[in-house]
């Protein structure tokens, strides 16, 4: 993303609403899954770290991300294992991660379905990567040239780029649902006459209003927390498994035939 948009989110991602209800959908998501004890957790594109301090309560965490000024953000919030470098090509070993988080990023890549190949590459068999985009091609705007994204998602797309990849789709959903309708105004304005943006749309929000602009995402979390899916929403997000294979299951002791973890159906 171009500098002025990556200062704007590393400003902005403790308190803006956008992040707090992303954070909180994350969450509502992670408690569904049965999770080993000792749960190793990656953040790839991890940005300032915050998602991190979320993750750290599931386990111990990891995070990557290309930008070093991102790097050292993450690192400066007291976590060790934060590297810089390529969501295409991650430096860790096979099958290190029992979840593997990546929030926003694969819009930003030429192929995505590398990038969730390789996702799948560093997450244990029966482990489950979380993703997030944003939603609806006809929402394109400057908003996302600032961003540098390739691509907003239909849910097909999403979920034919993670089987493409390997991986099961054990659910999915829209959330931030409220906004839709009048950030589908907004864009189709800006489209008309389009001008160089001259701000970040994180700012278009003022402070004293986060809390209640976090309210209906509050609520979207609940409705995931339950297994149930919200119908609409600028964002997507899927929950992919890494198939355990039939071989790996068979020589597996009787107690442990099964994945380690389950994920109920959304």
């Amino acid at each position: 993303m171009e500098a002025h948009e990556l200062d704007a989110m590393l400003s902005h991602d403790e308190r803006h609403w956008w992040y707090r209800g992303r954070r909180r959908v994350l969450r509502a998501e992670l408690d569904r899954l049965e999770l080993p004890e000792h749960a190793a957790l990656l953040d790839a594109g991890c940005g300032s770290g915050r998602t991190l301090v979320e993750l750290a309560r599931y386990g111990k965490v990891s995070g990557i991300d290309a930008s070093p000024v991102a790097v050292e953000a993450a690192q400066s919030r007291g976590f060790a294992d934060v590297r810089q470098g390529s969501v295409e090509e991650l430096p860790f070993a096979d099958e290190s991660f029992d979840v593997v988080t990546c929030l926003d990023v694969i819009e930003h890549t030429p192929d995505d379905v590398r990038v969730l190949r390789e996702l799948l590459r560093v997450t244990r068999p029966g482990g489950a990567a979380i993703i997030t985009v944003p939603a609806h091609p006809a929402l394109w705007s400057n908003h996302d040239v600032v961003n540098q994204h390739h691509r907003r998602y239909r849910r097909a797309d999403l979920l034919g780029a993670a089987h493409a990849a390997g991986y099961e789709v054990s659910g999915d959903t829209y959330f931030n649902m409220l906004p839709l309708a009048p950030a589908a105004a907004v864009r189709w304005f800006q489209n008309r006459r389009p001008v160089p943006p001259t701000r970040s749309d994180l700012t278009l929000t003022p402070a004293f209003a986060d809390r209640a602009l976090e309210l209906p995402l509050a609520l979207e979390a609940r409705l995931v927390a339950r297994g149930l899916r919200v119908p609409a929403g600028l964002s997507l997000l899927a929950v992919l498994r890494r198939p355990v294979l039939a071989i790996e299951a068979a020589s597996r002791p009787a107690a442990a035939a099964g994945p380690t973890r389950s994920l109920a159906a959304a």
